[in-house]
């Protein structure tokens, strides 16, 4: 049995959002030739969403290897013979997985030019995939940026990830956000306790609190957004850099102030 559906309109394709395990959100991509699932953490919601949609599954897409964006793999293909598609980089590590992709691929799936991304940090191998669309972007960035967060540095450094965050805060703003955590109001509420008050942030945790109290997810953002109230973002921002390194007593660069910050959300 399905427990919750949420459906997504953008123009050349759909996307179906799958809450799964405790906090993860499982992504269906559907066009009139593909359903393509991102980062299906456990296989049962996702053929009771192909079941719903009276569709088969043709194609996952994994973001990294952690076992709760691939536990389904070998399920699903079992079940659909669909193809796995992941990092190159990183192919031993993904479950059953039939082609490795890298940034600079032009990956085609049902009509979407799909662009592949190289964003390490959270792991080593970790990727995300950009679809360019008629209505409005979408950004599938597994555990890079979450709402007001970004995952933890397992396997990177904050040099590396601080790069791959530039290049996501470099799309469109409009941009939907479709990370793979529910996450956003605790990372807001670290937020506003010890980076911003601003009003932004203010805004962003009241809309999230009215949200969650309809039983509705928090997730897509919008790289908008997260850009004026992510504060793993922030430091993007000359002026927030400058006044956050003087309170800190650290240099303003902007690595250096997003360790600072990431480190003080790994202890909060």
């Amino acid at each position: 049995m399905l427990a919750a559906m949420w459906t997504y309109e953008h123009g050349n394709f759909a996307v179906h959002q799958v809450p799964a395990l405790s906090d993860n959100f499982i992504y269906l991509i559907a066009t009139d030739d593909v359903l393509a699932c991102v980062d299906p953490a456990e296989a049962l919601p996702v053929v009771a969403a192909c079941e719903k949609l009276g569709r088969p599954l043709t194609h996952i897409l994994n973001t990294h290897h952690h076992w709760d964006h691939t536990g389904g793999n070998d399920e699903l293909k079992a079940h659909f013979g669909c193809s796995i598609i992941g990092a190159a980089h990183d192919a031993k590590r993904i479950p059953s997985i039939d082609q490795g992709v890298a940034e600079g691929d032009a990956l085609q799936l049902g009509g979407l030019d799909i662009a592949v991304l190289n964003i390490p940090g959270h792991t080593s191998g970790h990727i995300a995939f950009v679809i360019h669309a008629d209505k409005q972007d979408a950004l599938f960035c597994g555990d890079t940026i979450f709402g007001a967060g970004c995952g933890r540095l397992f396997e990177g450094t904050p040099a590396q990830m601080w790069a791959s965050l530039q290049k996501l805060m470099a799309l469109d703003d409009s941009t939907s956000v479709f990370c793979a955590h529910e996450y956003t109001l605790n990372n807001l509420d670290f937020c506003l306790t010890k980076i911003s008050q601003s009003d932004a942030v203010k805004t962003y945790i009241a809309w999230c609190k009215d949200m969650l109290g309809k039983g509705l997810p928090t997730i897509p953002g919008t790289i908008g957004r997260e850009k004026a109230c992510n504060p793993m973002l922030l430091p993007a921002q000359a002026d927030f850099r400058k006044a956050y390194a003087n309170l800190h007593a650290i240099s303003d660069d902007p690595v250096s102030v997003f360790t600072h910050i990431r480190e003080a959300r790994n202890h909060w």
